[in-house]
């Protein structure tokens, strides 16, 4: 990855971030909803932008639903904060690595406490 695709992608981040929090009227989109990554492709045409959302799984498929509804929109505000020649499409995906993150540290604590466990049992 370039340096310019890095300093795109984290302008991305937050003037898209900024407008999904100030200016998405949308109820389904979560109060807790974080941008954590994007991912422009190389042609510049296409951004893929990464999501956090704290809450049930329902809520969370609905926020995405109500991101991708909104693209447009973000798209054209976002725009205006960012000089391009051409704004990128956006596409909301879902990012779980702070899941995942949660549960290799469930699953460490658990190990942790089953080998403490066993050596006082000896």
């Amino acid at each position: 990855m370039t340096k310019r695709t890095e300093r795109l992608n984290s302008l991305l981040k937050e003037v898209i971030s900024e407008v999904i929090n100030k200016q998405v009227r949308n109820p389904k989109v979560a109060q807790f909803t974080t941008v954590t990554e994007v991912d422009i492709s190389k042609d510049l045409h296409h951004a893929k932008v990464y999501v956090s959302i704290i809450g049930t799984d329902q809520e969370r498929s609905e926020t995405v639903e109500a991101l991708e509804t909104a693209a447009g929109f973000i798209g054209v505000h976002a725009s205006k904060k960012v000089v391009m020649r051409h704004f990128p499409s956006l596409t909301f995906r879902l990012d779980t690595s702070v899941d995942k993150q949660l549960k290799i540290d469930s699953l460490i604590k658990k190990i942790h406490t089953e080998e403490e466990a066993r050596k006082s049992n000896e």
